[in-house]
């Protein structure tokens, strides 16, 4: 099991480039990769999403990736772009023109226009050298937010494993009381009866025929069977290899369902108040798995 949020770091160096990448996740129902890479390596976009489609099947990954110089190449040559240097100065000499006054350019000026002064190589790199350099660094980034969703997919099964068990001891006190419901609604007929001044025979047919449709109404026997069932199917999804944050979400939605469907039939205030209580446990439940991949 996995957490849908995590983050990972890598790096790569080479003899020219470094390459670091930083990969962050959070929950979403779909896939979700978002980049942000060089301008000039936005052709590398589909690569880098072809790469992290295998490591994610539910959730937004956040992918940040820098390339520069590596403290073994030389970083000292500084390049001048001609051409943006003569439509800079001559972009003066047109304002001095608009404005009828003489204005140059200081060296300051072009030092703070960007691009004049060229400081790496990343607009002439070669794509395939460029991807060379930051897939490893891609891949040791999402293997260590893998990792960090792993440990916290932990923590969460444990949380989701007590409430479960929380949810079965509710279910069997739902099922231990349940057969006494037609007994106390015997009980309260019989009550009402006396106070309207009704006197009953023994074994008495209608009260008996009475009875056995409240017993039939009231009977929750095969909601109690579900719920096993679900129990067992979340316990499944909980020890899976596979991504099962879907499935235990519909499983959520069918619990409430059934614990609804039992309030309902048994229409009783004691089993009423212990449904009240799972549902609580239920929400709860749904707020973990929000998280889980």
């Amino acid at each position: 099991m996995q957490s849908m949020t995590g983050f990972g770091r890598g790096t790569h160096i080479t003899e020219l480039w470094q390459a670091t990448v930083e990969a962050s996740s959070i929950n979403r129902k779909q896939v979700e990769i978002v980049t942000n890479l060089p301008r000039a390596l936005q052709c590398l976009e589909s690569n880098v999403r072809q790469f992290t489609l295998p490591h994610i099947s539910r959730g937004r990954v956040q992918l940040t990736i820098r390339l520069e110089k590596s403290s073994f190449a030389d970083n000292s040559q500084i390049r001048v772009n001609h051409a943006l240097a003569k439509s800079f100065e001559s972009a003066f000499d047109e304002l001095s023109k608009v404005i009828e006054r003489d204005l140059s350019p200081s060296a300051s000026d072009f030092a703070r226009y960007p691009g004049i002064f060229e400081t790496n190589e990343l607009d002439q790199m070669d794509p395939d050298v460029a991807w060379q350099t930051i897939r490893p660094a891609l891949d040791q980034a999402l293997h260590n937010m893998g990792e960090m969703r792993i440990s916290e997919g932990k923590h969460l099964k444990q949380d989701l494993i007590q409430r479960v068990d929380i949810l079965t001891e509710i279910k069997k006190s739902i099922s231990q009381q349940a057969p006494y419901r037609p007994l106390h609604q015997r009980g309260l007929l019989e009550k009402r009866l006396a106070e309207m001044g009704v006197k009953l025979v023994e074994d008495d047919e209608r009260l008996s025929k009475e009875l056995a449709l409240f017993a039939d109404r009231c009977d929750i026997s095969e909601e109690i069977t579900r719920l096993d069932s679900h129990f067992t199917k979340f316990n499944d999804y909980l020890n899976s290899a596979e991504a099962t944050g879907r499935q235990l979400d519909f499983l959520c939605q069918e619990l409430f369902r059934e614990f609804n469907t039992v309030a309902s039939k048994a229409n009783d205030a004691q089993i009423a108040q212990m449904v009240v209580e799972a549902k609580t446990e239920i929400e709860k439940i749904r707020e973990q798995v929000q998280n889980i991949e």
